[in-house]
């Protein structure tokens, strides 16, 4: 909705290590916040985003037992991969270290066609 798109160029890639203890940690991190500009519930924020998700283009899932939605989101087209956070009225994008930004982007769009709204986006990125 808005007039000119974000690139959503990624600064930082997070790197993933696997610790001898097991399981794998992130050294860094990439988020994209995307903010409405119409106050929405954050049920209403995580509906959106279900909604759109659960378009052809995505394979998703919320396995998380956190407070917020968070969801593993998996671009079919775009072969990309990347984690989707309902948090404080805003939808987080965090960069995995395969995302693309094309995939990120894609998301972006659908997320503004699917509502009657303009977003802002804010990028916020730490090497490590």
């Amino acid at each position: 909705m808005s007039e000119q798109e974000p690139t959503f160029t990624i600064p930082h890639r997070p790197q993933r290590q696997y610790p001898r203890s097991g399981g794998v940690t992130y050294e860094g991190e990439t988020i994209f916040r995307l903010s409405p500009d119409a106050d929405r519930e954050e049920a209403q924020l995580a509906d959106l985003v279900e909604g759109v998700l659960a378009g052809d283009a995505y394979t998703f899932g919320d396995w998380f037992d956190l407070p917020a939605p968070v969801y593993l989101v998996h671009d079919d087209e775009l072969d990309t991969t990347f984690t989707a956070v309902v948090r404080n009225g805003s939808v987080e994008l965090h960069v995995l270290p395969d995302t693309s930004s094309e995939g990120l982007a894609a998301l972006y769009r659908r997320l503004t066609a699917a509502s009657e709204t303009d977003w802002s986006v804010a990028c916020e990125s730490s090497p490590s």
